[in-house]
């Protein structure tokens, strides 16, 4: 039997409301963070990135597809990879229902990852996905936008990502936690490649012919598009979580 407060309707709507209160609050503030995003200075993309989509090669300028607005998603999917991360194909399988009523509010949603393009459909197949997903191999995307790092940052203990330095090798006891170690293993590798990339997402908006990075963010920055994270933390038991228990969505027991 679960140990959770029983009141009346009557205790319960007041506790509501003062609920209620709380939750404008914070969309009150919500809403101030977005304008504060938004008024973030646009910086000139110089560089000449290349990607390679369905449609063939294509220059940043091109994931636009026709849009003056672009969002990424920085997909951990690496060279080396089996398959794709299983958190951030979680956070991908709500996608596809939004790729569309973004593209008509001028805003295209594009997947963007380092392994070869062939690993990316053929995962895109297994999913069921259809939103647009490009391959950054031989360009320096992703390491400019700071969510892949060579072998020797990685060595080197000092990793720019999330707007700070950290240092994710492995503790010096070798004594890794099983969840981190089931992730790298998830996707054939291990912790030294799987590390290697990191999720993000990053903004850009196509102005008279010039691309701009308007903005980026990384490690729980992105739960605000992880849509199960709404929904159970409108649950009863809230998001409960003991370790990482998602899977890929053809994974689990049942469905």
């Amino acid at each position: 039997m679960m140990d959770h407060k029983v009141g009346t309707r009557e205790e319960w709507l007041a506790a509501r409301l003062e609920l209620l209160e709380a939750e404008k609050e914070l969309t009150r503030r919500s809403d101030e963070v977005a304008r504060q995003r938004q008024a973030l200075p646009w910086v000139r993309v110089e560089k000449e990135y290349r990607f390679d989509t369905d449609d063939g090669p294509a220059t940043l300028a091109d994931l636009f597809r026709g849009n003056s607005q672009l969002l990424v998603y920085h997909f951990m999917f690496g060279p080396d990879y089996t398959a794709g991360c299983p958190s951030c194909s979680a956070i991908a399988d709500g996608f596809n229902g939004s790729v569309v009523h973004l593209a008509n509010h001028d805003v295209t949603l594009h997947a963007v990852s380092q392994a070869p393009l062939p690993k990316l459909q053929a995962y895109k197949q297994r999913a069921g996905w259809t939103f647009p997903w490009a391959s950054s191999a031989g360009s320096d995307f992703n390491y400019d936008f700071r969510v892949t790092h060579s072998a020797d940052e990685w060595r080197s203990g000092s990793v720019e990502y999330n707007f700070r330095q950290m240092d994710v090798r492995p503790p010096a006891s070798g004594e890794m936690h099983p969840d981190l170690i089931g992730l790298a293993a998830g996707v054939g590798t291990d912790w030294s490649t799987y590390r290697q990339q990191g999720p993000g997402l990053s903004a850009f908006v196509l102005d008279d012919g010039v691309v701009y990075h308007t903005y980026s963010t990384y490690e729980r920055g992105v739960d605000a598009i992880w849509g199960m994270h709404p929904w159970l933390d409108r649950a009863p038991l809230g998001r409960n979580e003991t370790g990482i228990w998602w899977r890929r969505k053809d994974e689990y027991d049942r469905h």
